[in-house]
């Protein structure tokens, strides 16, 4: 998972450099260990490490009226931060993953970058305005895309499948803002009362020159498999994904899981931070009082996305401290956004009846993860998943719950509302749209 930005602003006097660090700040949650952004307009310069937004990128670093930047996790993989440099003159945040590209053999003894870098040279290596757009028009996989030239052109787009969002915000008559979530135009665009956003489709391209903006058909898609995991977990819940409020769709989700798994119990308890409007629908459906269960320690960590499993446990107990007095004596509904390995899930439940808790009811938000995704959602292997060797049952038994349940397959595609074969299920299922 990454979050990638692009802001055009049209004016050459414009410096892009503070407003590209606030609207990373505001992706930060889909990529928290690495941190990139790179000017065009003035002297080209690229600023990257490891680290937060705010640790990396700081006041008067750079100038320049165009900027591209990404953040992302650090997989157990060595990857090169967002933008990646295509060629001396192209450079490009990616979202999700390319898996191939027309005319170009692909290599798995070279690193993913080295691969792409190669396949733009192949392709022409051009740095033209249409060399970039072929390029991305012979590219397969489920991704989205903002590409800059040394000449201060950008394109932005999203592959034919729009398995990754991409959404397009304005600065007034100044500039535009291309960024993965919407949220961003509420933090540094202009803001409007019901989407903030204008959703980019799949297949299309938006282009930036000095003179223009306009929108392209690049490729005519056969089908669409939007990421049903943005949903669930990746996305803001002040976002709209595919123009779909992810706020509404999380609270769809707390209903359906009362409609699916109610059970007795004196209060309901979401994880923070996703499953929060899970928790508070799912106690106006049944009417359980709900309770904030955890108290934060530190910095906000996706402990999901952390590298390895000492960290990730780690990071729950550094995030997530149980407050006694809501779970003591009680029978708690402990709603969380998904299960992947269930290390993490047994801890937070251990911490509870720690605490005092009589009884524990695990509801999750998602369908079981069965499967690894090949387009980028960091997905451990597939002997990692609890979901994909244990029944419900079972898993209660491993991370010491009372009872356990995910949301079906066919509650969760009603929940989203776009219909069930617009979306990409294939980690919930195993089926994964062809590239």
């Amino acid at each position: 998972m990454v979050g990638i930005l692009g802001i055009y602003l049209f004016d050459r006097r414009w410096n892009a450099y503070n407003f590209g660090v606030f609207g990373l700040m505001a992706l930060q949650h889909r990529g928290q260990e690495t941190t990139g952004l790179e000017l065009l307009g003035g002297q080209r310069k690229k600023l990257e490490g490891k680290g937060l937004v705010d640790q990396v990128l700081t006041p008067g670093l750079g100038e320049g009226n165009v900027c591209l930047g990404g953040v992302s996790p650090d997989p157990a993989e060595e990857r090169e931060a967002q933008p990646l440099r295509l060629s001396s003159a192209v450079s490009a945040s990616i979202d999700g993953r390319i898996l191939a590209v027309d005319g170009y053999r692909w290599s798995s003894a070279l690193s993913y970058e080295e691969n792409l870098r190669r396949a733009f040279a192949a392709k022409g290596g051009q740095g033209s305005l249409e060399g970039m757009k072929e390029f991305f028009r012979g590219c397969r996989g489920g991704f989205s895309y903002i590409a800059a030239n040394e000449r201060s052109e950008m394109i932005a787009g999203r592959g034919p499948l729009g398995v990754k969002p991409l959404v397009l915000g304005k600065m007034g008559f100044d500039g535009g803002i291309v960024a993965s979530e919407s949220c961003v135009m509420d933090i540094i665009g202009e803001r409007v009362p019901i989407s903030p956003a204008e959703n980019i489709e799949p297949g299309e391209v938006r282009v930036f020159t000095e003179m223009s903006a306009h929108s392209e058909v690049l490729v005519k898609p056969r089908r669409r498999a939007f990421c049903s995991f943005e949903y669930v977990y990746l996305a803001r819940p002040d976002s709209y994904i595919n123009d779909v409020p992810v706020y509404r769709v999380r609270k769809n989700i707390g209903r359906k899981l009362a409609e699916e798994g109610r059970v007795d119990a004196d209060v309901v308890i979401g994880v923070p931070e996703t499953a929060i409007p899970f928790a508070m629908a799912y106690s106006n459906e049944t009417g359980i009082p709900v309770e904030k269960g955890f108290e934060l320690t530190g910095r906000r960590i996706r402990s999901a996305m952390k590298p390895n499993q000492m960290e990730r446990l780690k990071g729950v107990q550094l995030k997530l401290n149980v407050i006694s007095e809501a779970v003591k004596g009680k029978r708690v509904v402990l709603i969380d956004d998904s299960v992947v390995r269930g290390n993490t899930l047994a801890n937070i439940v251990y911490l509870m009846k720690e605490k005092g808790a009589k009884e524990i009811h695990v509801r999750i938000g998602s369908p079981h993860i069965i499967s690894h995704c090949p387009f980028g959602v960091e997905v451990p292997p597939e002997d990692e998943l609890i979901g994909k060797h244990l029944a419900e049952k079972k898993i209660a038994e491993v991370v010491g719950a009372d009872s356990f349940r995910y949301l079906s397959l066919d509650g969760f595609a009603e929940t989203v509302g776009i219909g069930k074969g617009d979306l990409c299920m294939g980690c919930f299922n195993c089926r994964y749209p062809e590239v």
